[in-house]
């Protein structure tokens, strides 16, 4: 009998798969943008795909740490450290997943258990973006307020365009997911693993595999590219706000391109000019990345066109 070989898919889901905009930020508009988004991974699931499923968490973060802080001022409690925000996010985030696709899957009667796993994402203590903080987060302070926590706290801060004083931290780069082992073994026992939600948790390494929280934010693009690369997966599917990628997006001469090749994705994000750096360019990078270790296939398309990209209808594929 000859056994039919496993397909696997690292699925990257953006924030707009669970935040639809400013009007639908509650809890159960959270979790009814990821039912919308499960059902076309359960049309993969369908499909004969094995899922891991990796997220966004950047507005949930922020509005943890915005919790944080009011419970702070008006009560006295203790604040919550930004990469336990991570985790918190992770948990929730996860819930809320593994939950609506399970429905989703029971619904068509296809056995398949959801797994979320609370992931650590080792960087590099010496990153040059622990030396050139650029991400903001949480509230605005007044200068006073921000200069004290500089002082105290070690933060770094920024005067934000007018607005007021913002904490700004690192955005370093994945080395290694910590849970990976655990991670394989569940995809090999067919579990849909959602793993590595936001980015994952930002650790250093203290000396001896001893792991350390620090505060920063990992592009969950790059962490995502990582885990596809580590678990050699054979589809990279980032799922985001636009259908497919597009050359000299929102300009007069903007192209939506159906396929690119590695050397052209590289050429265009060299030129600088076609993708906004805190959106499409580091989803292509993250690609680039995937495909220079050897992975076979990427796709960059919106939730609801899952489907048909992957029947090759739809978005953008990018190949070696």
């Amino acid at each position: 009998m000859v056994t039919k070989q496993k397909k696997i898919a690292v699925v990257a889901i953006g924030g707009n798969s669970l935040i639809k905009d400013k009007q639908h930020q509650t809890v159960e508009d959270q979790y009814n943008a990821a039912k919308e988004t499960t059902f076309h991974i359960a049309d993969m699931i369908q499909a004969g795909w094995d899922v891991a499923i990796g997220h966004g968490n950047g507005p949930q973060v922020g509005f943890i740490l915005r919790r944080s802080e009011i419970a702070q001022k008006v009560e006295g409690m203790h604040e919550v450290p930004v990469d336990v925000c991570g985790a918190d996010s992770q948990g929730a985030i996860g819930y809320a997943l593994q939950q609506t696709l399970q429905n989703e899957l029971y619904r068509r009667k296809i056995v398949k258990p959801v797994a979320t796993v609370v992931t650590q994402v080792l960087v590099d203590k010496d990153d040059p973006a622990f030396r050139n903080p650029t991400k903001p987060i949480g509230g605005f302070m007044d200068e006073t307020e921000a200069k004290k926590r500089e002082a105290e706290l070690g933060w770094n801060v920024v005067e934000d365009a007018g607005r007021g004083w913002r904490r700004v931290i690192a955005s370093p780069l994945p080395k290694e997911v910590v849970e990976l082992e655990p991670v394989r073994t569940l995809i090999g026992a067919g579990v849909v693993v959602i793993t590595v939600g936001g980015g994952g948790i930002p650790v250093i390494d203290m000396g001896e595999r001893e792991f350390r929280g620090i505060a920063a934010v990992i592009d969950k693009d790059f962490a995502s590219s990582l885990l596809a690369q580590l678990i050699n997966a054979d589809l990279f599917l980032i799922s985001t706000a636009v259908e497919k990628v597009a050359l000299n997006f929102g300009k007069p001469d903007q192209r939506w391109i159906d396929r690119m090749t590695l050397s052209e994705a590289k050429a265009y994000l060299s030129e600088g000019m076609h993708f906004a750096k805190g959106s499409m360019a580091p989803k292509i990078q993250a690609i680039v990345w995937y495909l220079e270790a050897g992975g076979k296939q990427a796709i960059i398309t919106n939730p609801e066109n899952i489907g048909r990209a992957l029947r090759g209808e739809t978005g953008t594929l990018i190949v070696p």
